[in-house]
């Protein structure tokens, strides 16, 4: 009887930290697109996941609007904003120093998180699950419906991703830019509309990731900031600008959160994320899959 309540509660902390990681693997792939077009950090990722969860609430509440539609119209919505993030806060910026774009970024995040503040409020607000709250038993453990709507989506959006970046012309753009800004200037891409389009890409990552991991916590104008740096752990885990390593990272984080709050405390939950990160820049820079 132990041994089939030890292996349920393994199974119910896996469950658990592929939820967390998938959440995680999201951000850090908006983090990734971003920073292989343009070469930089974009801090208001950690933005565009409380926008994505404020856009699903005022969607859902203020225009009455079905979850599937509100779910859409909030990942438009933040992608949209993304897009003039990088219009109006990083592209007249007369400096094309990375580190600067970085703080340009930090500061753009900070204004941001006021604005969402003054039109949201500082209170903690809650939407409902996709579908249901009632809880799925599989092998004994309990997972619900959100979960698995998690992974599912997750997993399409990663697919998505795959096939935008191998079959589409936008997408073939983008890894032009991404390996040589000069030379694809110098055969006629547009890099300003191509660099837009990787902020706009990023903001429906993390808009996505903020409309999914909502129903689950309570949603307030900073909500995203602590997925934001964890999704940043992973993909740095993972190998800061790789895709298969911002999603191997991301589940690799979640996973050890879920295991550690599981078999030692939950005190420990957020310190792992970091503790990795520290780990992984001392013991080895490029990541687990460079």
């Amino acid at each position: 009887m132990t041994e089939v309540n030890s292996f349920q509660d393994l199974l119910q902390f896996i469950f658990a930290g592929l939820t967390s990681g998938a959440i995680y693997s999201l951000i850090g792939l908006g983090f990734c697109v971003v920073h292989n077009t343009m070469g930089i950090v974009n801090f208001v990722q950690v933005d565009f996941v409380t926008l994505g969860g404020m856009l699903l609430f005022s969607c859902l509440f203020s225009l009455g609007l079905p979850m599937a539609a509100a779910l859409f119209s909030a990942i438009a919505g933040v992608a949209a904003i993304a897009i003039l993030v990088e219009r109006i806060g990083v592209r007249p910026s007369r400096s094309d120093n990375p580190l600067v774009l970085i703080f340009l970024t930090i500061g753009i995040s900070i204004i941001l998180r006021g604005i969402i503040k003054i039109v949201w409020g500082k209170n903690r607000m809650a939407v409902p699950s996709l579908s249901g709250d009632e809880p799925i038993i599989i092998l004994g453990a309990a997972i619900t419906p959100q979960a698995l709507w998690i992974l599912l989506l997750t997993s399409l959006a990663i697919a998505g991703l795959v096939l935008l970046f191998r079959k589409t012309a936008i997408g073939l753009a983008m890894r032009g830019v991404a390996a040589n800004q000069e030379a694809a200037a110098i055969v006629g891409l547009n890099t300003g509309r191509i660099k837009a389009a990787s902020f706009g890409l990023a903001g429906a990552l993390g808009g996505l990731a903020g409309v999914l991991i909502t129903p689950i916590t309570t949603l307030n104008y900073d909500v995203g900031v602590l997925l934001g740096l964890k999704g940043f752990a992973g993909a740095i885990l993972g190998g800061f600008g790789s895709f298969p390593g911002a999603i191997l990272g991301g589940i690799s984080l979640g996973l050890l959160e879920s295991l550690t709050a599981g078999y030692l405390s939950s005190a420990y939950k957020d310190v792992v994320a970091f503790a990795v990160l520290l780990l992984v820049l001392f013991i080895r820079p490029k990541g687990l899959l460079g």
